[in-house]
Formats: C-alpha cells, structure tokens, sequence
C-alpha cells in the first residue's frame, strides 16, 4: 500500500515544483501521522466524555454536601471543568507528537504576566471566594457593604449589584465588600425601629409612656414579640426625649417606622400630652 501511495503521489503534475519529498515524507511517515489523529480523536471522544461524566459528579457531590452556596458550586464547577479540558488537550497534542514541555512553561510566563496586569480582578475574585465561603448575604438581602446600602440583586465572582431604596443599579466589587464592614439587615428576619419623640417638661412621662406603647401596638406590622419599648432617653433643651421602639419583619420595616410615628403624634395630640418646639430662654439684663 505504500507503494501505491508513492506512486499516486509521483503521478500528479508537478507545478514550479518536486513532490518526491513529499511523497517521500508520506511513504515513510503516513501511517504513523494517521495512527497518531486516530489515538488523538479517541482521546479527545473519550476524554470529553470523561470530563462532562466527572463534572457532573463533582457537581452532585456539591449540592449533597449542602456545605456550597450556589455562588461558589458554579464557580468550582467551572475551574473543575476547563482544568479537565486543559488536560485533555495536553494530552492530544502530546500524542500529535507536539512538544508540551515548552507550550506549558510559556503558558506559566504569560500566566504571569497576566496575572500581574490583572491584579484588581484576582483581588475581586479572591475576595468573591471568601464571600462564597463564608456567606455574609445573599440575593435578595438589605445591606450596607462598600460604602453602598440596599437590596442585593446579584453576586458574582467578580462583584455584588446592589438596589439603592430610590432604586439605582450600584455595582461593587467585591474586594471593596469583603474589605470592610459588612451590615446584613436582613439576615435575623426582625429589626428594631428605632424613633424618637420629644415631651414637655410640664408632661407626665408615665402617662407619656403609657400612651406611646399603646399607640405603636395598634400599628399594623409591628410583633408582639419582642414586645414594643417606651423609655426616657435625655432630659434635652426643650424637652424630655422618649425613645419609640417596635420590632417588625425586615419586609415591614418602613412601614412600621412610619406608622408608629403617625400613630403616637395622634395619640398624643388626643391625650394632651405636647410636643413642643424648640425653645431658647433668653435673659436680659438691664444696664
């Protein structure tokens, strides 16, 4: 058969050029190119296979464990599945009778330089692992993070997009959010409402005290346990300051804290319990 192969390859009409090397080449080497692309196809079949069958169970094994958030089992699950790939590869062109020695040392030079160019986006996706570990929010959670407050729309790797309350799209990259304070307001399911309110001098306070819990209980939202708090807070220039404080759902939060407001200032106007300005004193002394 090589034979022939010679001779099919010497009866094509040479162009400003000699085909005896390459029919040569193909005489001598042919069959072991051939059987060289049939083992690399069988590799990369067999290998595809075999990435897709671990990646699955790489994946399964997460979701049992129930130890990985969602985050953190795409990103594994992706790294697991390139660096399958990656593998396969290496091993087709290896059977191609490519030198991988230097593609490998070239990949770990660019690897390098990349990773030097690329400093603030692995210092995002390190801080992204740290957030998929340890899980300080999640979607659909009212933060402060980074300097930014509201409720989480999405988080990846690379950053967390926010929802201000007057509904603007803040996106913050991660390093800034893992590398602060990190208030999670929704994460107890309850909050307290913390409000205020002013009482004169001349006032009863144990009345005032009395008619404040009364009226916040009445608010819609706000639990019964814990129960609402009435207490003195300062005796302030012009008045006895009481601090309000009912407990709601996270959900409920700002219709309770403007409820309660509402309720007490009625309550307080129909009991004769007054809320008065802001007074200065002023003594003057005759010359």
């Amino acid at each position: 058969m090589t034979n022939q192969v010679t001779n099919v390859v010497q009866s094509i009409p040479v162009v400003g050029g000699d085909l005896a090397p390459a029919a040569s080449w193909i005489s001598e080497h042919g069959m072991e190119m051939l059987g060289r692309c049939a083992a690399a196809l069988v590799i990369l079949i067999l290998g595809g296979i075999l990435v897709k069958l671990a990646t699955i169970a790489f994946q399964k094994t997460l979701q049992k464990s129930k130890r990985v958030n969602p985050l953190l089992e795409k990103f594994l699950v992706s790294v697991a599945s390139k660096t399958g790939w990656a593998v396969v590869l290496m091993l087709v062109l290896g059977k191609l009778g490519v030198d991988v020695g230097p593609l490998v040392a070239g990949l770990g030079v660019t690897g390098f330089i990349v990773g030097f160019a690329c400093q603030e986006s692995l210092s995002n996706l390190a801080a992204g692992i740290m957030i998929a570990l340890n899980q300080p929010f999640k979607v659909g959670d009212y933060i402060i993070a980074g300097g930014v407050e509201g409720s989480v729309l999405e988080l990846n790797m690379m950053a967390a997009v926010l929802a201000t309350a007057d509904n603007k799209r803040v996106t913050v990259p991660n390093k800034s959010v893992w590398g602060g304070p990190i208030t999670n307001f929704s994460a107890l399911g309850k909050r307290r409402v913390d409000t205020v309110v002013g009482i004169a001098y001349g006032s009863d306070i144990e009345k005032a005290v009395r008619i404040a819990r009364e009226a916040v209980v009445q608010v819609p939202g706000v639990l019964e346990d814990p129960a609402p708090a009435v207490a003195v807070a300062a005796l302030d220039a012009s008045a006895v300051t009481l601090n309000v404080r009912p407990w709601a759902n996270c959900a409920d939060y700002w219709a309770v804290y403007s409820g309660a407001q509402k309720a007490v200032k009625e309550a307080f106007d129909k009991n004769g319990v007054h809320i008065p300005f802001q007074q200065i004193d002023v003594h003057v002394k005759n010359a």
